[in-house]
């Protein structure tokens, strides 16, 4: 191997291959600046480098990636997020002495040559030769401003950023060539502007102005002299000159510039020195980025509107060019977020249950008529510690939720409005015995029948027994009742209804074609419940729920609007089926078991679910200009809510108007506090005359406490008057439906589901059915 000289010269092999380097690369800068300004050829292998007409157009303006904001409604800000940290600025809103620093380090001569410095090449070249190694670059500010644009481009594919800073002829031999195009078509101060704006200052700071306000908090235009100093100092080297990390560096580096602006004349010697003495003076701002940054308790909603966004067609044709607008950011997205709706959620998940508890609770508030989403909150905070979570407990999986839960009872007016759009009066009467098997064959849709013989369900308790009418049995919740019902309409025409009104599974599966769909068996998220019973708020118009009112996105100075989705509205049922369930549903609220969501004199309608082994508890209700559901439960599904303390209150066993009610009640009132009261358009439903049976039915397994919490029944539901009123319990057992459809009962006519060969995170499924039969209960 060979071996320096002992006078510390280059050996004759080491001298040759110096001289060899130094021709190739000052012949190709040479050839380099000798180009045509279009059409000419690389260097390289013929083909090797393109002509000038191929140059991207975007090296003039390139795409910034810069923050994105995300506002409320009103305009609040409600987090910034963002792929890189950069803010655009024009030149004069960047200070003087910031950009003589930043020339006079890294291109004192960039007023005086072309898009190559020939001299400053060959002092380059002189002074490696006499060291040995690469003292000093000869890349101008124009060419390094090149070398940034592809850098940019080149996004967060490393395999793309490799290919961008290769130390390879042919990319230098591209660099000049775009270089002299650069330097031709935008001008130095042009050039001088863009390079600060793009280039990278550490700390995930890009360009001058994040930089500013991270280092220093304030604007780039305030800079003082030794700060624009220290900040030209680190773009050679961020991680090496970083001040936060390693201050004695970054001093050092910072003087060196200030000794070079006095030796190039953009300042005195006194200036300076008197620059140099200054300590750095950092008041650092944290890098402060995504949905973890939200305020107001908006994190999940945040995620929501990233995730809307990246899947809908009207922001891009593919995933891939949607992903590239948002994390090239400088977006400003004005949401349908209600601050004070948002407000009253986070007040009052936060009144009832607490972070830590065994459970949690997820809310969310849409408006009737427009399908805006007006609040979204959830009791385990948006993070990465304990207690908390990534995952929104609100929405659809494919919207960053899990599987959903089990609704219950909160499902049978979606029964009962596809029985009344069918043509059945609401006052029909059905036997509803205390126990019977599902009746078959039941009708299907598609031609097709559910005839699964023997499988029994049953009311709450024995003295639940027919005949009953609509009214009454959806105020007790009579489970044979609504699955008569059910068979006697078939399954078809209530997929039908709950699709019309965008009540679907959370898993993104289809409704299975079983009779215990009536009983709320299938998993679905707050999101879908609320926007689901806003369709009986605007008297029958389903909307599809939205998160974005519009998009400004900030390109080369210019603002300009992006199309946003609107939501689509279409009639799901006539007026009259729609005034009829909010007359059924009206009296929860009043006398039934919504007795403790009830909004004093405002109109209010809802109803309540609890599922079977409490593994959720719901409320889900409205008023004509707001509608709201809560869910209170296990998402890992793991604890039954019974005998558990909830937001530091024990309960025996947890009822869906006992927990979910009054947090809807608290959260509903501060969202609807100052805003008008309308009224319903209720119907005359006439008597059936089969009897008000005050039977003291009990809400639980076979009796027990009910859902308003004021009785003490008995095993079999005796003396316990809780649903003696208006709303009684529903069945400890019954059916669910497992994947192909079907329906299978344990020991509390629960669902039987396979046990997966593989482990699931805690937290990844919410509300899958184990031995959870009926569904509802309320």
């Amino acid at each position: 191997m060979p071996k320096k000289r002992s006078g510390g010269g280059l050996s004759p092999t080491q001298q040759a291959a110096k001289f060899l380097g130094v021709s190739v690369l000052s012949g190709a800068v040479l050839a380099g600046i000798a180009l045509p300004a279009v059409g000419a050829l690389g260097l390289a292998a013929k083909g090797s480098v393109e002509s000038f007409d191929e140059l991207p157009a975007n090296l003039k303006t390139p795409p910034l990636s810069q923050r994105t904001t995300i506002l409320d409604a009103k305009g609040g800000t409600l987090a910034t997020v963002y792929s890189r940290d950069r803010t655009v600025v024009d030149l004069k809103d960047i200070s003087p002495y910031m950009q003589k620093a930043i020339v006079a380090i890294e291109d004192a001569r960039f007023y005086q040559h072309g898009a190559v410095d020939l001299k400053g090449i060959l002092r380059a070249l002189n002074r490696n030769a006499q060291t040995g190694g690469v003292a000093e670059g000869a890349s101008t500010l124009t060419q390094q401003y090149v070398k940034n644009v592809f850098v940019e481009e080149a996004g967060d594919d490393p395999t793309k950023v490799a290919e961008a800073t290769q130390q390879t002829l042919g990319r230098k031999i591209r660099e000049l060539k775009y270089a002299i195009q650069v330097e031709e078509e935008l001008g130095k101060k042009k050039i001088l502007e863009n390079y600060l704006n793009i280039t990278f200052f550490g700390q995930q700071a890009y360009g001058v102005e994040a930089a500013a306000q991270r280092y220093f908090s304030k604007s780039a235009k305030d800079l003082k002299l030794q700060e624009a100093a220290l900040l030209a100092g680190i773009v050679q080297s961020p991680s090496r000159y970083d001040p936060v990390n390693d201050e004695a560096e970054a001093v050092k580096r910072r003087n060196t510039v200030l000794q070079r602006m006095a030796e190039v004349g953009d300042i005195s010697r006194a200036q300076a020195d008197k620059a140099a003495d200054k300590p750095l003076g950092l008041k650092v701002s944290k890098p402060k980025n995504g949905c973890i940054t939200a305020v107001k308790g908006a994190g999940f909603f945040c995620d929501y509107v990233r995730a809307a966004f990246l899947s809908d067609p009207v922001f891009g044709k593919t995933k891939e060019a949607r992903a590239k607008i948002w994390n090239q950011g400088g977006l400003t997205v004005r949401t349908t977020l209600d601050p004070q709706a948002q407000e009253s959620v986070q007040q009052s998940v936060k009144d009832h249950v607490n972070q830590s508890d065994d459970v949690a609770t997820a809310a969310t508030i849409v408006e009737p008529g427009t399908g805006k989403i007006l609040a979204m909150g959830q009791s385990r905070p948006y993070g990465f510690g304990k207690n908390e979570t990534q995952i929104n407990l609100s929405v659809d999986a494919a919207m960053g939720g899990g599987a959903g839960y089990q609704p219950g009872s909160t499902f049978k007016p979606i029964v009962a409005a596809a029985a009344i759009e069918g043509g059945m009066p609401p006052n029909k009467v059905y036997g509803s015995p205390y126990q019977m098997d599902y009746p078959t064959p039941v009708s299907t849709c598609e031609g097709g029948t559910w005839d699964e013989k023997g499988v029994p369900l049953e009311n709450e308790n024995e003295s639940e027994v027919g005949p009953y009418d609509m009214k009454e049995a959806t105020a007790k919740s009579v489970n044979t009742y609504y699955v008569e019902m059910i068979s006697d309409i078939g399954i078809c025409p209530v997929t039908e209804m709950a699709e019309k009104m965008g009540v679907e599974r959370a898993d993104g599966g289809k409704l299975a074609q079983a009779p215990s769909i009536a009983l709320g068996t299938q998993e679905m998220s707050p999101l879908t419940m609320a926007n689901g019973y806003a369709t009986f708020a605007s008297r029958g118009m389903y909307c599809t729920p939205i998160a974005i009112e519009s998009i400004t996105q900030r390109v080369g100075g210019k603002d300009k609007s992006l199309e946003v989705p609107k939501s689509t509205c279409s009639r799901a049922m006539s007026e009259r089926t729609a005034d009829t369930i909010n007359t059924l549903l009206r009296g929860v609220v009043e006398d039934g078991t919504g007795q403790q969501a009830g909004l004093g004199g405002r109109p209010s309608a809802g109803k309540t679910g609890t599922t079977d082994e409490r593994f959720a508890a719901w409320f889900v209700g409205y008023t004509p200009n707001m509608a709201g559901a809560v869910w209170v439960g296990d998402p890992a599904h793991k604890r039954k809510m019974q005998n558990i303390t909830i937001g530091g209150v024990w309960h025996a066993k947890v009822f869906g108007g006992q927990v979910p009610g009054p947090i809807w009640r608290d959260m509903m009132s501060g969202a609807l506090e100052g805003k008008e009261a309308p009224e319903f358009s209720l119907v005359d439903i006439p008597s059936s005359n089969t009897g008000d049976r005050d039977r003291g039915d009990g809400d639980g397994d076979r009796g027990g406490d009910g859902d308003n919490d004021n009785g003490n029944g008995d095993e079999n539901g005796n003396n316990g008057n809780d649903n003696g009123g208006l709303f009684g319990g529903v069945v400890d057992g019954g059916t669910s439906t497992g994947a192909d459809g079907g329906t299978s009962t344990g020991t509390d006519g629960g669902t039987t589901v396979p046990t997966p060969s593989f482990s699931i995170p805690e937290d990844f499924f919410q509300g899958q059915t184990n031995g959870n039969g009926s569904g509802g209960r309320d």
